[in-house]
């Protein structure tokens, strides 16, 4: 034809409007293929979303919820019985600025029902950072020098939980006590004061720090090396191996569980667009035949199923951006406990994503649209 529909003299401006009207029409009149395609378009796009989200700042969540589990490095004397005198800030400077160190000492003491006790010495204004994951009613104010307290078990043999007295070598002191604690575990059968107030009591000096380094491994290493260039023989320093290879492992699982589920999740709604386009072709062959005999080409055909692949696809990453982002806070904030904010880095990700499914997903229905025969199909062959 010298001025079909696909061969208008006006040219590309024609092209364009007829695609589009085109495109319009196979929405309208295939509603429940074209919602099938969406709906799947939609799932991978919100999935994409929230799980490239979560993994934007998945490193600093796992830590951040790994530094409640206590200290990662230890700190020793290594010839003596007390670590020097000026161990807490170099340990402080070696770890780094975001690492935090406490110290402690430890003596055997007497309550006044005649029970002896752990007594430890710390400082209060550290405590609750580096073990924040002990249950505590109330933290004592690093303020007052005469506060202490209880672990579960040990409060049972004082004979007044808020009158605290305990004697070491004949001293006896007179403390406040702040409340009790509870761990679970052998801090439950201690007692904790200020390590001023300890040390002018008994004389002893911090004999372990602990050390709380943020970050994975690596971090962990270089910092245990600087701490090592600090002390040199004077000071053991030991990684909490289990705390430190375990966080390790269970970030670089949770990365392979998020590349996994990308790609099986992308397998199967690549397999269920490939199913819908490819329905779409079947059921659409004779409209395809009539535009080969009115005049379009195969180009023209195949860059018009394209077209239609793509805006659906962009639909539903519209769509999926915004309820990826709604789960991916809904995820942080029950797992991890802090706020997951919408990130837009990760638009562009989501949208190549889903474009390369739509796109792959329509080469099959491509393949049969190119060996349409119009004759064939227009006289019901």
């Amino acid at each position: 034809p010298a001025a079909g529909p696909f061969q208008h003299p006006a040219g590309g401006r024609m092209k364009s409007m007829s695609v589009v009207r085109i495109f319009l029409r196979s929405l309208s009149h295939r509603r429940a293929r074209s919602l099938s395609a969406f709906i799947a378009l939609t799932v991978s796009a919100t999935v994409a979303t929230a799980l490239f989200t979560l993994y934007a700042d998945l490193d600093a969540k796992l830590h951040h919820t790994f530094r409640s589990f206590g200290a990662n490095v230890i700190l020793t004397p290594a010839n003596t019985s007390a670590l020097p005198a000026d161990a807490l800030s170099r340990a402080r400077q070696a770890a780094g600025p975001a690492a935090i160190a406490t110290p402690f000492a430890y003596a055997v003491a007497t309550t006044d029902r005649g029970t002896q006790v752990v007594a430890v010495g710390t400082d209060f204004s550290q405590l609750p950072r580096i073990d924040s994951w002990w249950q505590v009613a109330q933290w004592p104010s690093p303020a007052d020098p005469n506060a202490v307290l209880l672990g579960q078990k040990v409060a049972n043999f004082i004979a007044d939980e808020h009158n605290v007295t305990l004697d070491f070598g004949g001293k006896t002191i007179h403390l406040t006590g702040a409340g009790r604690f509870h761990t679970g575990a052998s801090e439950d059968d201690r007692v904790y004061l200020p390590l001023t107030t300890f040390t002018a009591w008994t004389g002893a000096r911090a004999s372990v720090i602990e050390v709380q380094v943020p970050g994975g491994e690596a971090q962990v290493d270089s910092a245990i090396s600087r701490l090592h260039a600090s002390f040199g023989d004077q000071v053991k320093v030991d990684p909490v191996r289990q705390l430190v290879e375990g966080e390790s492992r269970i970030i670089d699982r949770t990365h392979a569980l998020i590349y996994a589920s990308m790609l099986l999740i992308s397998l199967t709604v690549g397999v269920a667009v490939l199913a819908t386009l490819s329905s779409s072709v079947l059921e659409r062959r004779r409209d395809f035949a009539l535009m080969k005999a009115l005049g379009a080409s195969q180009r023209w055909l195949m860059l018009l199923f394209l077209f239609e692949a793509a805006a659906i696809a962009l639909a539903g990453v519209a769509a999926g951006y915004l309820l990826g982002s709604a789960t991916a806070a809904l995820i942080g904030h029950i797992d991890f406990q802090t706020a997951t904010l919408p990130r837009i880095s990760v638009l562009p990700a989501v949208l190549v994503l889903n474009l390369a499914i739509a796109v792959l997903a329509a080469l099959l229905p491509m393949r049969l649209l190119h060996s349409l025969q119009p004759a064939a199909l227009l006289k019901g062959e």
